[in-house]
């Protein structure tokens, strides 16, 4: 029987819509190729793996990706550093978020949002997602104590938070913004490069990320003092290599980006206009194509706070209940369609705060130690604080937009929605 002739659904025993799977969603990571390899050589040919010296007069890797990434994001500053989280506990640090201060962040984000809170020595305060499935500027007006320091918006799935009414409750609250923006690199709000909003912006070049050097991460700012505290706290030695006041000397830890990362990372940067461009065509041939039967059945979109800026990354929809999101994720994994719910009460996924188990327990590393002992008032959580967030995440079925996708693959995907959707929405 052939494909055109079969209209059943794969799960109950028809032919798969799609012929292949998906492939490998690594934007960046899929991109490497001969220019991240010659990258690499020329670092170890000139035997220069240190930032600051080496036999040679080669000029540093690391230096030159902070001046590129500030220019292609319009920062002032880039600071390059180890990962994702280290970006985030240096911007903390930068902004002055200490024992006791607490940070309002949202639902649905990676743990290390949270982890790097409490690294800080500060206290994750947990607040609820909208429609975006991003940070809730209403409820995050509710949370704000006398200890509120900082808000995180973080800008999952590569869209933007609704950052006008985050950055106005900020703003009237006299509070600092720390913008995580590990999934939206290349990403913007109103024309505004993502993590230039706010005080400070973090950035991830982990592999999963849509560029990347395999692990590292970037921080920016516009902020000279800011830039400042950034530059102490990822490395204890650049008082030394900088002008600095001798009332402004902190002590720092080590969270230089090695050169055979900035390599990778600087040909990585040149690769994502096209990587998003990719992206965007895809969705948007996507959602054109099972625009009909979505309209139909009274389907809604994630929410985007700015279309025009969405990095396109992932096409989210939300069913009536967790278990049609279930249903029809299944049935569309068995047409070779990757799909999922954003939330499974019974997985693991630390994506979502619920199953934040050292967050939501308070643990430490030692009796004495972490950082709710600083709190100045009584902190707690518990795993359905959240629910409005655990019910739009439960509903929502997301598929990744992978930009190797072929014409013949987005047209196949297209055919095994539209079958699915009809079929069980």
């Amino acid at each position: 029987m052939t494909q055109a002739s079969d209209s059943r659904l794969a799960i109950d025993g028809g032919t798969p819509a799609r012929q292949n799977p998906d492939p490998p969603m690594y934007p960046g990571g899929m991109a490497i190729a001969e220019e991240e390899e010659r990258a690499v050589l020329e670092v170890l040919r000139s035997k220069r793996l240190f930032r600051y010296y080496g036999p040679g007069e080669t000029e540093s890797k690391a230096s030159q990706l902070e001046e590129a990434f500030a220019a292609t994001k319009g920062a002032s500053y880039a600071v390059a550093v180890t990962s994702g989280t280290a970006a985030l506990v240096t911007g903390l640090h930068a902004i002055g978020v200490g024992p006791g201060d607490e940070v309002i962040l949202p639902a649905y984000t990676w743990i290390a949002s949270a982890a790097a809170v409490a690294a800080a020595g500060g206290i994750p305060v947990v607040a609820e997602v909208d429609e975006t499935l991003l940070l809730d500027p209403a409820d995050v007006a509710e949370k704000i104590s006398p200890y509120t320091k900082a808000i995180m918006p973080v800008h999952m799935r590569g869209a933007s938070c609704r950052m006008d009414e985050l950055m106005a409750v900020a703003d009237e609250n006299g509070l600092k913004v720390i913008e995580d923006v590990a999934q939206a690199n290349g990403g913007s709000y109103k024309g505004r490069a993502l993590g230039t909003i706010g005080d400070v912006g973090c950035f991830s070049l982990q592999f999963n990320k849509i560029i990347t050097s395999g692990e590292g991460g970037m921080v920016v700012t516009d902020s000279e003092d800011v830039w400042k505290r950034t530059n102490m706290y990822h490395d204890v030695i650049a008082p030394l290599r900088a002008e600095y006041g001798e009332d402004e000397l902190l002590c720092g830890v080590n969270y230089r980006m090695p050169e055979l990362l900035a390599a990778v990372a600087l040909v990585q940067l040149e690769r994502l206009d096209g990587l998003i461009e990719a992206m965007r065509l895809r969705k948007r041939m996507l959602k054109s194509g099972i625009e009909e039967v979505t309209e139909r059945k009274g389907l809604r979109f994630r929410e985007l706070a700015d279309a025009d800026g969405d990095t396109a990354i992932s096409m989210v929809f939300f069913m009536d209940s967790a278990a049609a999101a279930e249903a029809v994720s299944e049935a569309l994994r068995a047409e070779n369609i990757g799909a999922g719910p954003l939330y499974r009460p019974e997985g693991i996924d630390y994506h979502v705060y619920a199953h934040w188990v050292p967050i939501l327990e308070r643990r430490a590393w030692t009796e004495a130690g972490g950082p709710w002992r600083w709190a100045k008032r009584e902190i707690e959580y518990r795993p359905d604080m959240c629910p409005r967030s655990l019910d739009l995440l439960g509903r929502a079925v997301h598929m990744n937009v992978n930009p190797l996708l072929t014409n013949e693959d987005v047209e196949e995907t297209i055919d095994g929605l539209n079958r699915v959707l009809e079929a069980l929405a």
